[in-house]
């Protein structure tokens, strides 16, 4: 398994000003294959945020087991799992005065040397990065005043260029409109590699993902295809709200009408 999280629990630091995960993580069992897109899905505050930060080695967890390719990220170094595994997460980075190709260049830190030089290899896999979100001609322009979806897109590019075996995303379509949406998690499937996806829109969790894990008060309650998962029962218990599932008209995956 290309990522593998076994038993894993956590809780917050008792001293934490961090409010906006309010359960600890428990007993979480989680394997995705190489090539595999898994979204994560369940109500704000439920603990998708604290379990993709454990994944990529951001939160150590408490007990338990985090391995990429049956290698335990936590006896491995900061630069291996900078190799292995990319993020692209819900708050834009501090980069006042950077240019969108630095940050996409930033990607590329883990295979250079310290104060090393970009070769012309590392510009190829920049370049196709951006080539690939959409953003070719815009290298030159301040990473501060791009539209939170050319940030989204430019960070997508720094993940890329990192060329990981794993990718996180967390809430990677919330500043996007529906078309640079579609074309992010699109691009983010024709890809191939193993991903794992907080997804806010279920919709497009249905669409896109191979598979789908519903996280509530820190628990993974269910695991399986999107028409498995997605069920009027579960949608009420887990979010609170009544919905109508059934097929989309032109693809073959559910479709979620909720109901007010």
């Amino acid at each position: 398994m290309m990522l593998t999280l076994e038993r894993l629990a956590w809780a917050p630091e008792q001293t934490s000003v961090c409010t906006h995960e309010h359960f600890a993580l428990k007993d979480i069992d989680l394997q995705i294959a190489a090539g595999e897109f898994v979204g994560l899905i369940g109500p704000n505050g439920s603990g998708k945020t604290s379990l993709l930060r454990c994944a990529f080695r951001y939160s150590r967890p408490h007990s338990g087991k985090v391995a990429i390719n049956a290698r335990d990220i936590w006896s491995c170094s900061p630069r291996w799992c900078a190799r292995h595994v990319a993020v692209v997460a819900q708050e834009f980075p501090d980069a006042f005065g950077l240019t969108l190709l630095d940050v996409a260049n930033m990607g590329r830190a883990p295979h250079q040397g310290f104060f090393a030089a970009d070769s012309d290899h590392d510009r190829a896999i920049v370049q196709n990065a951006l080539n690939a979100v959409g953003l070719a001609g815009y290298e030159q322009h301040r990473f501060d005043t791009l539209s939170g979806g050319e940030k989204q897109r430019c960070l997508l590019a720094r993940a890329l260029v990192q060329e990981p075996r794993l990718m996180v995303l967390d809430e990677p379509t919330n500043h996007l409109d529906p078309r640079h949406q579609l074309e992010l998690l699109g691009l983010v499937k024709q890809l191939g590699m193993a991903t794992l996806a907080s997804i806010h829109d279920l919709n497009l969790a249905a669409a896109f993902c191979d598979r789908l894990c519903v996280i509530y008060h820190g628990r993974l309650i269910a695991q399986g295809t999107p028409r498995e998962v997605l069920t009027p029962e579960m949608l009420l218990n887990v979010f609170g709200a009544k919905a109508l599932v059934d097929s989309h008209p032109l693809r073959d995956y559910p479709r979620i009408t909720w109901i007010p």
